[in-house]
């Protein structure tokens, strides 16, 4: 993850943005359908914060809370600074064809993974789950309890939560 996530050229407002794109995945453990529809308002206010939290509709249009860690923060501001346009949307195209809505698109976010992971020279094909597996698999490790990850992760059952994550740890079973 580390690799990934330092992998952009963060002199370049396109690397900025991804920058703070896979700093958010893994911070936040969001679905990329999430991530894509947080506007540029919706963060503005938690900009100076160290940390911040915000409520997503997700999957089933069910509503939940996603925390952003101080270093996702960091590079959402930078990003946010390298812009220069009015678009609503968090995270833009920065090129192509013009029309009114600039929002980046799940495949979109998902080819900026890759293209990260690729540059990183990891082994496996990356997505935005694997962040977000990722971001499960840092909080066991932490042990953080699965019940809590399972409300991170916005899932109804500890069923998914489990396999999900993988869980083989005998504590956590337990």
């Amino acid at each position: 993850i580390n690799k990934m996530v330092s992998a952009p050229n963060i002199k370049t407002t396109a690397g900025l943005r991804d920058r703070a794109i896979l700093e958010s995945l893994f911070s936040t453990g969001l679905r990329v359908a999430e991530l894509v529809g947080i506007d540029k308002k919706q963060i503005m206010g938690a900009l100076n914060k160290e940390d911040f939290e915000l409520a997503v509709t997700g999957k089933g249009g069910v509503t939940r809370v996603v925390f952003f860690s101080s270093r996702a923060l960091h590079w959402i501001k930078q990003y946010l600074r390298a812009r220069a346009d009015e678009h609503e949307a968090l995270f833009i195209r920065l090129k192509g064809p013009s029309h009114a809505d600039w929002r980046l698109t799940v495949r979109g976010i998902e080819l900026v993974v890759q293209k990260y992971a690729k540059a990183a020279g990891l082994p496996l094909l990356a997505t935005p789950h694997t962040l977000r597996h990722s971001f499960a698999t840092d909080l066991l490790n932490q042990g953080v309890d699965l019940r809590t990850i399972q409300e991170f992760l916005g899932h109804k059952n500890i069923q998914a939560t489990q396999i999900y994550t993988h869980v083989t740890n005998k504590k956590l079973r337990e």
